[in-house]
């Protein structure tokens, strides 16, 4: 298969104006390619890639956290974690209780029916990213992995 670049994918009639702009909508394209595809995957367990991230953050904690530290952790900012947060309680996938502690924090954790579901997702989700990533060598998967922290890195609040 001939290796088709992003001008060629845009149909650009120019050229970019810097290799920043290419980088930084290459990156952009490449990511809503790949986010589709993680999302088309998800609906068919009814869960958005932020209700997802939410719950597999959950489940890395292990223990009841402060609904606002899953907000801080997720890969995509949640300015409505609480809306995600109340689907997901609605769903009985996870459960929020007031801290004792703090009443104007909320703990949330994964219930036995979200962790059930997470379970189920792993081997999909395992195949989904070989199936997107798997024909990329290893050495510049790790390289891209480096390359995107440095772009991160450089990233001012």
């Amino acid at each position: 298969m001939a290796t088709r670049n992003l001008s060629d994918e845009l149909k650009k009639k120019h050229p970019f104006k810097s290799v920043e702009q290419e980088a930084m909508l290459s990156i952009m394209r490449t990511s809503d390619l790949l986010e589709n595809r993680a999302a088309r995957l998800l609906r068919n367990y009814q869960l958005t890639p932020s209700q997802y991230n939410a719950m597999r953050i959950m489940r890395g904690e292990g223990k009841p956290m402060p609904c606002l530290e899953v907000a801080d952790r997720m890969i995509q900012v949640a300015p409505a974690i609480t809306r995600v947060v109340d689907q997901l309680v609605s769903r009985g996938l996870i459960s929020k209780t007031q801290s004792s502690e703090d009443r104007r924090v909320f703990l949330v954790q994964l219930t036995v029916a979200g962790k059930a579901l997470l379970r189920k997702i792993d081997a999909p989700i395992d195949r989904l990213h070989q199936t997107l990533l798997g024909h990329v060598s290893q050495r510049d998967l790790k390289s891209l992995i480096a390359t995107l922290a440095d772009a991160r890195n450089g990233i001012q609040d």
